[in-house]
């Protein structure tokens, strides 16, 4: 007997809604084991990111080796990576070990506005870890900077996600939230061709902190219990409207708070 394992790559928030504190209460909400890997501490809050402080790279690698060496979790889930030498050694060291499922999370851009991926490590993101994917996940803010193309509107979504999957990743989900409208709409790209479209209402609420984390944690936790990725895309999307629902009225900070990633946890998976 085993848990369902998932890892976590990403940077530590200290106001617990996004990052790796999101990631593993996403997993850990939907029954499976969470492991972490962190590459930056920052400090924030719900009003914003006040500084980021990256991890020596060798002990990035070394937290990724040493769970991927014992514990062989099912999938992996990369979060924020804001420096050269950080995507270099996650990459090199994910290039050993090749998981099976890889969702990653370009977080460029936190909610409130904050830049969190220093410029130059843009190119070797995208030449060394983008390729790597099963699945990217970028916002459309996220999608306009990989693609190069700015995003107004349905047509422009598809032209971006065409460009993105040119750069080698298996698959792309571009999340729509940052669109007008009453329904926010997300479009899945499958490099064989195949397109799936979730539509659901927008709900209304300041409580955003920490989405695209625990959207991608979300997913990377149902393909790892057996999903195939539209299924726990749509899964995943359940998940986080059904959290931004339960949180939207509770006030934690001054600022964008978290969604409630426990409003209906799972017991862990054995299998």
């Amino acid at each position: 007997m085993k848990y369902i394992a998932v890892l976590t790559i990403a940077g530590s928030d200290s106001c617990g809604g996004a990052g790796v504190q999101a990631d593993i209460k996403t997993m850990s909400a939907l029954g499976v084991y969470a492991a972490s890997a962190i590459t930056s501490i920052t400090v924030q809050n719900t009003m914003g990111v006040k500084a980021i402080q990256s991890i020596k790279p060798d002990i990035v690698s070394g937290q990724i080796k040493a769970v991927m060496d014992d514990i062989k979790p099912e999938a992996v889930k990369i979060g924020m990576v804001n420096d050269v030498a950080t995507i270099k050694s996650i990459a090199n060291t994910l290039q050993e070990s090749k998981p099976g499922i890889m969702v990653i999370d370009p977080v460029m851009v936190s909610t409130s506005g904050s830049m969190l991926m220093q410029p130059e490590a843009l190119d070797i993101f995208c030449r060394m870890l983008l390729p790597m994917a099963t699945l990217l996940t970028p916002n459309v803010p996220e999608a306009e900077v990989l693609s190069n193309i700015k995003i107004n509107s349905m047509d422009d979504m598809d032209r971006a996600a065409h460009n993105i999957l040119d750069m080698g990743c298996k698959a792309v989900l571009i999340k729509g939230g940052h669109l007008e409208g009453n329904k926010k709409i997300d479009r899945l790209y499958i490099n064989n061709g195949e397109t799936h479209q979730y539509v659901h209402e927008t709900i209304h609420t300041r409580n955003t902190h920490g989405t695209g984390c625990t959207l991608s944690s979300a997913i990377a936790s149902f393909m790892a219990r057996g999903e195939d990725m539209p299924q726990a895309v749509a899964k995943a999307k359940t998940y986080l409207s059904m959290a931004l629902v339960a949180g939207k009225d509770v006030n934690i900070g001054e600022g964008h708070g978290p969604v409630d990633h426990l409003f209906n946890p799972e017991k862990l998976i054995i299998r």
